[in-house]
């Protein structure tokens, strides 16, 4: 009989280990790729007739283009750290620009570490305190200038794929492009006559030509891209990676990144994962960037709901299966203590498949940052202003002072530009979104100008001022 019971533990043993290496084996690896700073809109499979991205949208015509995907706060360092933990800014405790996540907060490394994958990242990083963002750093550029060379060894990313096919993996390609200063790739290939400049901004010769070395930058971010997936596919591993595209938060162009306005907030998305998402298919679903890291635990076999997430999985919606989709997407902008920017200026904001509202916290202040004092293209707009020229007096004006409240029909008005906020036949929409925009604020411990107020409490190089 021991003998036989001895027998029976064996098999059962065999079985479990079977069973686990499975799974181990059909957990897909993970390829996240970043844009920094491009606005959702500026990419051909988003509509642009004129930027060339042709591996962008190759990837689109070969996945799920996400329609309705939103980052928590238009400034690199908060948008990163939301999305990396999961967790939205006031939350996790970077809210403003250069700051640092609670000690509590853990991040997409340390829980895929665990799982058993192997966790790395080229480029810029921009996250803080780095033991909490345990990535195995490829180097590269944290910022780039544009000068003193290559921006990054692609070999490098090979030699990642390589090293890697013994485990599951994730890797996080974050690109310095399209950030400004705009003088990476080839301007001349764009003409300044031809560019299109959409209707929020004032279409003057240097908004015109800043948009050649914008768009210049983004297909040099797009041959990146397609560097990447080619070494992805000569790996062997194409089919067994889900391959993730953000433009993060919007460019540096007025009314984009430092805001809280469709094309601040707003980001590309692209799903690539062969066997599981239908390719050229798209989604209006309402995805946060904080959804990302539960979705990613639970396809590497973890349990989203273990752990202390804002974000919700969206798994069952790349599968096709059961989804609760997000109801609304919130955003969280904090300019105390940005370069050339205002004593405080905090914006809030709540979105639904419809309308997005916006609370402009510190509304008696006007808004300045880097574009208002050094971008020729925003400082043009006064001068065309100044010859009577009435849309940009209104536009220049606009992106300094700012009403307390903003209420956009996205669907109507998918660059924010007339504001329904005082509207009466509208009051309805205002105070239900006024009512989850509270309850939010609520969840996240934020107490609007207050958090403003602290906010260098939480940059480092700041501290104590």
């Amino acid at each position: 009989m021991s003998n036989f019971r001895s027998r029976v533990w064996i098999w059962v043993l065999i079985f479990a280990l079977s069973i686990r290496a499975w799974g181990a084996e059909s957990r897909p690896n993970v390829f996240i790729f970043l844009s920094d700073d491009l606005s959702y809109h500026d990419i051909g499979c988003y509509g642009n007739p004129v930027v060339k991205t042709p591996n962008i949208d190759a990837l689109a015509a070969e996945g799920l283009r996400l329609d309705a995907c939103f980052n928590s706060a238009p400034m690199c360092a908060p948008t990163r750290m939301s999305l990396y933990s999961g967790i939205h800014p006031v939350r996790n405790g970077a809210h403003p620009n250069h700051s640092e996540v609670y000690p509590w907060v853990n991040t997409l490394p340390t829980y895929l570490k665990k799982l058993g994958y192997r966790v790395g990242l080229a480029n810029k990083s921009h996250f803080l305190p780095k033991e909490q963002f345990p990535f195995e750093h490829l180097e590269g550029r944290e910022h780039d200038t544009g000068k003193n060379g290559i921006d990054f060894d692609m070999a490098r990313v090979e030699a990642f794929l390589s090293d890697s096919k013994d485990e599951p993996w994730c890797f996080v390609f974050a690109s310095n492009q399209p950030h400004t200063p705009w003088n990476r790739g080839d301007a001349s290939q764009y003409d300044p006559s031809a560019v299109s400049i959409p209707p929020y901004l004032v279409d003057t010769s240097e908004t015109r030509e800043a948009m050649t070395r914008y768009y210049a930058e983004i297909t040099y971010m797009d041959d990146q891209l397609g560097q990447c997936i080619r070494f992805l596919d000569e790996s062997g591993e194409s089919d067994e990676t889900l391959f993730l595209y953000l433009s993060e938060q919007g460019s540096n162009f007025p009314f984009c990144k430092w805001t809280c306005y469709e094309t601040g907030l707003r980001s590309a998305g692209i799903i690539r994962w062969p066997g599981q998402v239908t390719a050229g298919s798209v989604s209006s679903e309402l995805i946060q960037y904080v959804d990302v890291v539960p979705t990613i635990v639970e396809i590497a076999g973890g349990n989203a709901l273990d752990h202390n997430f804002d974000g919700r999985s969206f798994k069952g919606l790349l599968e096709g299966k059961d989804y609760t989709p997000n109801r609304f997407a919130y955003g969280v902008q904090t300019s105390r203590g940005i370069y050339s920017g205002p004593e405080a200026y905090g914006i809030r904001s709540i979105r639904d498949d419809q309308y997005r509202l916006i609370w402009n916290v510190n509304s008696e202040s006007a808004f300045r940052n880097t574009v208002t004092g050094k971008l020729e293209a925003y400082l043009s707009w006064k001068e065309q202003a100044e010859s009577g020229d009435a849309f940009a007096n209104e536009r220049f004006e606009a992106y300094r002072k700012r009403p307390e409240y903003e209420l956009y029909d996205v669907d109507e008005d998918p660059f924010c530009m007339d504001n329904l906020a005082e509207f009466p036949e509208v009051r309805g929409e205002f105070n239900r979104l006024k009512t989850g925009l509270d309850r939010w604020m609520e969840q996240q411990g934020d107490v609007g100008a207050a958090t403003e107020a602290e906010a260098l409490s939480r940059m480092p190089k700041r501290r104590g001022e």
